[in-house]
């Protein structure tokens, strides 16, 4: 993504578009400075922006392109290689002249250890779906401070840490968890597709973010359940305190998918169809992060649009009393 830069109609070229969750170069766009070009179909010209040959195409090769390297980009990222790493192999020319270098300054290096990726990184990354929704519903539960707050299967090195930088924590999860060494965070492993691990009332504050997605896929080892992330659902709200409140998150999108096995999307409305009585919650606010990891807080679902193919909706609820 390069900003301030007009796009040039006559290549393509493959990039990245990130949100909260990690994407792939999948889709064909026209090349930027800066930016390789990459394309199929008959040489045309130079592209004015970059210098570089251009590429005749048409919506036809467009869809060839992304129905090539579509599966062939999600089978890399599988076994753990990010095929958007590949362009930082033009910065290893700058790793062996900052080596030498340093060899010249009179230094000495122990091991070789190249790290060719970070000379144009920011400082950090401050977007995408966990950055936004971790700090902003940790603000949320310590402007509240309820007596017992639990969340159910939400990052540990994220939202958890947060809470547990103030507050005491229950985590409850299908997977296990090894001793944090921490006392304000406790851990129970439980299966919360299954009614009986879900004590009636028990916490005035429970959460539980970008997580529901995933029950019944069978992801990280808990039972194939299609309606799990309902049965889940429902067993959160039975654990909650009546006047107490929830904070859940999910993908959000145009409507209901299952990616089997990663991950659920829903419509942003739909989660209003998952208890078994609608007058039992009352939405506080909502808050989403669009498809460029951008926050928008406490938007009006039912007057404003939201426009997302892979987004994250954060939804406050308080059970009706």
């Amino acid at each position: 993504m390069v900003g301030g830069v007009t796009p040039t109609p006559h290549c393509i070229a493959i990039v990245d578009t990130r949100h909260g969750e990690p994407c792939l170069p999948l889709a064909a766009t026209p090349c930027r400075r800066r930016r390789s070009a990459v394309g199929i179909g008959k040489p045309a010209s130079c592209c004015p922006e970059t210098g570089r040959p251009a590429f005749a195409t048409s919506p036809t090769m467009n869809a060839t392109l992304k129905k090539f390297t579509k599966p062939l980009a999600y089978a890399l990222f599988t076994i753990g290689f990010d095929p958007r790493r590949l362009g930082s192999l033009r910065h290893f020319a700058r790793y062996t002249r900052d080596a030498r270098s340093f060899r010249r300054m009179g230094g000495r290096a122990t091991h070789a250890f190249p790290i060719v990726t970070d000379f144009t990184e920011q400082a950090g990354s401050a977007r995408g779906h966990y950055f936004h929704q971790d700090l902003l519903v940790a603000s949320f539960v310590h402007r509240s401070n309820p007596s017992r707050h639990i969340d159910i299967g939400s990052r540990i090195d994220g939202f958890v840490a947060h809470v547990a930088s103030f507050r005491k924590i229950e985590v409850m999860d299908v997977r296990s968890l090894e001793s944090t060494g921490h006392e304000n965070i406790s851990f129970l492993r439980s299966n919360l597709m299954d009614r009986d691990m879900a004590a009636d009332g028990i916490a005035d504050s429970i959460s539980c973010l970008h997580a529901i997605e995933h029950f019944g896929l069978g992801r990280y080892g808990d039972p194939i359940d299609p309606e799990g992330h309902i049965k889940g659902f429902r067993n959160i709200l039975r654990m909650l305190k009546p006047g107490g409140s929830l904070y859940i998150s999910f993908p959000i999108g145009k409507a209901n998918e299952v990616h089997f096995n990663a991950h659920r999307v829903f419509h942003p409305k739909d989660i209003f169809t998952w208890a078994e009585d609608e007058s039992m919650l009352r939405m506080n606010r909502f808050d989403y992060v669009d498809d460029e990891g951008k926050l928008h807080q406490n938007v009006d679902l039912e007057a404003d649009p939201v426009d997302v193919v892979f987004g994250c909706g954060i939804y406050t609820f308080q059970r009706a009393r």
